[in-house]
């Protein structure tokens, strides 16, 4: 029995995971906190998030599950939509990787609201590694890869049910059923909804805070696990209808769109994904495996943003052959194979055609070697062939060395290649008068060349003692440097958007420490203060990235009781951002009640989450998120005359909402 689960455990983790040959070492937990994880041994800078992790927010999808870890920057992309929007070293996430159990999901079409698209309940744990990330997974990653495990058929529990409701009229329902088939198939049914029914304007400026909505998202998943033989499958098939509208209060889509009587905005999307996922590990060689991975998906976004038409349909296909072995030692392995990606675009801005089809073939090849003891590198490359970006290479590089016990040294280089959708990465400029110029033609991508960067990164950690209390200290340095860039100007005009080939520097420089205390049993602090020197070099001179805090502050207290009899319990949980001033467009032309100064005022966010669990299988929560009631003042310019020249709904630094409140409930059949 022990040799079945350790071959079926060893599949698992060879076939499907990033850094594969690097996660069947042992893996040991820094500290107490169980629900935030990091290694002394792996190689890559790699922090887990776990789903206890989860449950500290209302994590409603993707794009909330990291309000408590200091790794990810949260902002709101915009004053309509309530999208928020992810960074990573100062970097925004088309910059980053993100997949789905190790095949990228949110790329291309979905890139402005693909993390909405996953509901958090259906999320088992999510690995966030900072820097260039794995040629397994493809060449696109440059500022790092988050990598998200969603709930396994093998391991669901019969039932589950999460009910929210918020003080923003905001509703969400979800449900999980589980069935074991036999003792090799498992099935899981997800089933989640969302919705927002009321009109809510706290700031008085005549616009939706955020959008009316619906959503319906169905997951069905199948597992096949064969461990004697050594074989594992997943089939996932997948289908989400988003439906968002926001605007003016009197906006009526069915009378006012397409015309300027009020200004709206609808943005429907309907995605249908399938995935697989095949695993073979030899019997007589559990060093051994090959992983088979297959994913489809079509995305159909239909919107407008008052007068500006915004439509775009992707199909892809990504395959991913991995084969893995050793080499005369399990301190010498090795991932190599092949992959393919295939993207169809029917994109249409206003009446411009953008459609376009990518397609790309790679061979990778990885070595790690480990010690087992205090060191160990990965060193990988790939070579690629893209119809627009030509044939490339890609090399990468982590190294782990531990000097001393609880003590570990990081270091990583790579380089990533991308062509930027300029359009579905910046669907805020489009609720804007701006208009868009490409200053560049002679490239394949929008007239633009590609994206190349090159990310270096240094990282340590020490575990120690004070006080008798288990406590870490630890700083990341991680330098971003363009050679070149699909440059987003919105300094040289207010009526433009502005986009070229960078004609000089672009570079991001990163630096944060952290410092994480168990100040009593079950009552454990984060602390982390951030830097980011980003600048770049524009048509007009050289700033700060625009919309980006130069100095950030990320506090997180987590207070548990014991559990009593049948697991009743108190959680108590409490966040606080602050950010620093930030580079906002140049608005000084505008009429000077739509002008904006030069840079923000800095602000903090409070949010804070209380749980009560009544047993094992019933919880209640209820929670508020900007308690301080912070709103940016002037969000949406031109909101007198929303079809004039000055009208601008992208400015955004901070809340727009202000105060909101939620409450809910969690239950299981066990």
């Amino acid at each position: 029995m022990q040799k079945q689960i350790s071959i079926l455990l060893l599949l698992f983790f060879c076939a499907f995971n990033s850094y594969s040959q690097d996660t069947l070492q042992e893996i040991k937990v820094k500290g107490n906190s169980k629900s935030l994880k990091k290694s002394y041994s792996l190689t890559a800078n790699t922090t887990t998030l776990t789903s206890k992790e989860l449950l500290k927010a209302a994590c409603c999808n993707l794009a909330e599950s990291f309000e408590t870890n200091p790794s990810i920057d949260v902002n709101f992309s915009d004053a309509l939509t309530g999208t928020k929007q992810i960074k990573m070293l100062g970097l925004t996430s088309p910059y980053l990787m993100i997949t789905e159990e190790n095949i990228p999901s949110v790329r291309g079409a979905s890139q402005a609201y693909g993390l909405s698209f996953t509901p958090g309940t259906w999320v088992e744990s999510i690995q966030i590694t900072k820097g260039a990330g794995s040629v397994v997974n493809g060449f696109e990653s440059i500022s790092g890869q988050i990598n998200t495990e969603l709930i396994k058929p093998i391991s669901d529990i019969p039932f589950f049910l999460n009910a929210y409701g918020s003080t923003d009229s905001r509703f969400e329902l979800n449900t999980h059923f589980n069935t074991k088939i036999s003792d090799k198939w498992s099935s899981s049914l997800f089933v989640h909804g969302n919705t927002r029914v009321s009109k809510n304007d706290m700031n008085d400026d005549g616009f939706l805070d955020n959008p009316l909505a619906k959503q319906i998202n169905v997951l069905n998943r199948w597992q096949y696990t064969n461990a004697e033989k050594g074989w594992v499958s997943f089939i996932n098939f997948r289908y989400m209808n988003d439906q968002k509208q926001t605007g003016e209060l009197n906006f009526d889509p069915d009378r006012d769109k397409g015309t300027t009587n009020y200004w709206g905005s609808e943005i429907n999307t309907e995605r249908f994904d399938v995935s697989t996922k095949l695993g073979y590990v030899f019997p007589d060689m559990p060093y051994q495996s090959i992983g088979f991975q297959n994913a489809f998906n079509s995305h159909d976004q239909n919107s407008y943003f008052g007068l500006n038409q915004y439509n775009i349909k992707q199909k892809s296909y990504y395959s991913n052959l991995i084969f893995n072995s050793i080499i005369n030692n399990t301190k010498h392995k090795f991932s190599t194979g092949l992959n393919f990606t295939y993207d169809k675009y029917g994109e249409f801005v206003n009446v411009n055609d953008y459609s376009r089809i990518d397609n790309s073939v790679g061979a990778f090849f990885e070595y790690t070697y480990d010690n087992t003891e205090n060191f160990s590198v990965v060193l990988g490359g790939r070579i690629d062939n893209h119809n627009r970006l030509g044939t490339f290479a890609t090399p990468r590089l982590h190294v782990r060395y531990n000097p001393w016990e609880k003590g570990v040294l990081r270091f990583s280089a790579g380089r990533g290649k991308r062509s930027a959708n300029v359009f579905a990465e910046n669907q805020q400029l489009l609720a804007s008068s701006r208009t868009f110029e490409f200053l560049d033609t002679n490239g394949k991508i929008y007239g633009l060349n590609p994206e190349i960067a090159w990310n270096y990164g240094l990282s340590f950690m020490q575990g120690f003692l004070l006080f008798g209390k288990s406590a870490d200290v630890g700083f990341d340095l991680y330098r971003t440097d363009f050679q070149n860039q699909a440059v987003v100007d919105v300094l040289q005009s207010q009526q433009q958007v502005l986009f070229y080939n960078l004609k000089g520097k672009s570079y991001a420089n990163s630096l944060q420490v952290e410092f994480n205390y168990e100040l009593a049993k079950h009552f454990n602090l984060r602390t982390a203060y951030k830097y980011y020197d980003i600048k770049t070099d524009y048509l007009s001179g050289t700033y700060q990235r625009p919309l980006q805090a130069k100095h950030r502050f990320f506090g997180n207290l987590g207070y548990e009781t014991h559990i009593l009899d049948k697991g009743k319990q108190w959680k108590f949980d409490y966040t606080f951002n602050w950010l620093g001033k930030q580079q906002l467009p140049n608005t000084s032309t505008n009429p000077e009640e739509d002008r904006l100064p030069e840079f923000s005022p800095s602000f903090s966010v409070m949010n804070i989450q209380v749980t009560r669990t009544f047993s094992s299988t019933f919880e209640v929560y209820i929670g508020g998120e900007n308690i301080g009631n912070y709103k940016q003042d002037n969000v949406i310019l031109g909101n007198e005359n929303p079809f004039g020249p000055t009208f601008d709904a992208s400015i955004v630094y901070g809340p727009v909402f202000g105060q909101m409140y939620y409450a809910g409930l969690r239950f299981k059949i066990k």
